[in-house]
């Protein structure tokens, strides 16, 4: 008995001393910054370097206006994003995005470790936060095209334009299944039929690349044209109660299950590499809390290996008033599986909080670790690593005139008609040519902000005519071909 507690006692010294002898490895020799090793070697050697605050660091997602040189470097930020209508400045350029981007990974990059950010935005129908994008039909619209290929496309489409702009991350695809027509968000929602939405998760592949053969379910990201995306909201946003938006979901798991997660097996399969999780409740309980889900269901049973990110400022709505017992909710969401929070009322509190959890012991080392784990595995198979710092190259990709038809090809197969006319004998379309006039009616035929809808420069979108050009209206009385005088609109 001795002899075998005497040899624990020097293995377990033995290892004590290895790990201090890694941790003191030569950082400019250091495994993680040799792109030649193993993911998995990189991942682990990266960690070994880590502190408790670094580690912290990267599980933090600011806003970009509140990315200052002095918080980058003392809290050791990991991501950042632009919220809804965030920009550099009003009708920035590409190259102004590719700057303001830049300039916030070069704070990154000068810390001790120098980990890349990613940084991430809502491309929600196109890179619609960015003037001069092209704009594709919302989800709604896509779902009812039944083509999973034209949005694969879409999906490469809109990675190109949004590395135009230096961003590598997207808040994108949103799989809600909407179950009740009278939630706001369902132009955001593919259909109401999981079976469609399942089909749609195309636009990953489209966003990220196509898995490698034999790869399933590892996130991927396939180089400097493609960006990294997000299936969101999980899960069960769209069957809340009388479609009142982050409301509670009334469902057993027969329904959750059929209805609303299948999408996520799919997303999974396809490599999807980030997961944001839902404001909604679970039969009366906080997704951003939800343990069995997160890590019992997403984490473990779909094996997912890919970055679990709250919503913006999730974590605070946990209790309320927002912010209420601010240490039960950051001690809910992290111990439920989440690895990323978006954003804080209080940064300050939100680091000071988690380091506290985890200096108590109440969190356990563990579960940090898994959380940094995933989100260097994201950024290591996106080659950040190698490739922090955007170009211009792209430019002339935002808005090109193959992404316009692209975007044109989709309007056409979005659109549905109920009725023909009287009957079949009588059809209304098409319009004969030698019409003397045509009715325009509606507030949104000459209102190009209303017709492109929310998430479009900004998160509710905008009204008016002046960030690009045409309208149904206008497009009508631009016809050369035509014969057409209008009456007007209403």
């Amino acid at each position: 008995m001795r002899s075998s507690s005497y040899l624990l006692q020097t293995l377990g010294l033995l290892l004590l001393c290895c790990t201090v002898a890694a941790n003191k490895e030569p950082l400019e020799n250091a495994k993680y910054k040799d792109p030649k090793e193993p993911l998995g070697v990189r991942i682990k050697n990266l960690m070994s370097h880590m502190t408790l605050e670094e580690k912290i660091g990267q599980m933090v997602q600011l806003e970009r206006a509140n990315a200052t040189t002095e918080v980058m470097k003392k809290y050791l930020i990991g991501s950042v994003f632009s919220g809804g209508g965030s920009v550099p400045t009003p009708y920035a350029s590409p190259e102004a995005w590719v700057n303001m981007v830049n300039e916030i990974q070069k704070k990154a990059l000068s810390t001790r470790l120098g980990i890349p950010i990613i940084y991430g935005i809502d491309a929600v129908h196109g890179h619609n936060t960015v003037y001069n994008a092209t704009i594709f039909p919302h989800n709604i619209g896509l779902g009812v095209t039944r083509d999973p290929g034209l949005v694969k496309r879409i999906g490469e489409a809109t990675a190109l334009e949004v590395r135009a702009t230096g961003i590598q991350y997207v808040f994108a695809p949103c799989i809600a299944v909407c179950r009740d027509p009278r939630w706001g968000r369902c132009y955001e929602s593919y259909s109401e039929d999981h079976k469609i939405v399942q089909q749609m998760t195309e636009i990953i592949p489209g966003l990220q690349g196509d898995l490698p053969f034999g790869q399933k379910g590892v996130p991927f990201v396939a180089g400097k044209t493609k960006v990294a995306a997000c299936a969101k909201h999980f899960v069960g946003d769209g069957g809340t109660l009388r479609g009142m938006n982050a409301n509670n979901t009334v469902i057993n798991t027969n329904g959750l299950l059929g209805i609303h997660m299948p999408a996520y097996y799919d997303a999974v399969k396809k490599g999807v590499a980030t997961v944001m999780v839902s404001y909604s409740s679970i039969n009366g309980l906080k997704m951003h809390a939800n343990k069995k889900l997160i890590t019992g269901f997403l984490k473990n049973k779909l094996k997912f290996r890919g970055i679990v990110i709250s919503d913006y400022l999730g974590v605070d709505q946990i209790n309320t008033p927002l912010g209420a017992n601010y240490s039960h909710s950051v001690y809910a969401a992290i111990t439920a599986g989440l690895d990323m929070f978006m954003d804080s009322s209080n940064l300050t509190k939100l680091i000071d909080e988690l380091t506290s959890l985890v200096k108590r012991k109440l969190i356990p080392m563990s579960r940090i670790d898994d959380a940094v784990k995933r989100i260097l595995r994201v950024k290591f198979t996106m080659g950040l690593f190698e490739n922090p710092i955007a170009d211009h190259s792209l430019a002339n990709q935002l808005g090109s005139k193959e992404h316009r038809e692209l975007a044109r090809e989709a309007v056409r197969k979005s659109l549905v008609l109920l009725k023909n006319g009287e009957n079949a004998d009588k059809p209304l379309l098409p319009l004969p040519k030698k019409a003397n006039k045509i009715l325009v009616a509606g507030t949104h035929a000459d209102n190009l902000g209303y017709q492109c809808g929310g998430w479009t420069i900004t998160w509710q979108g905008l009204s008016g005519n002046n960030l690009t050009i045409g309208t149904h209206l206008s497009s009508i009385h631009s016809n050369e071909s035509s014969s057409y005088s209008t009456l007007g609109f209403l």
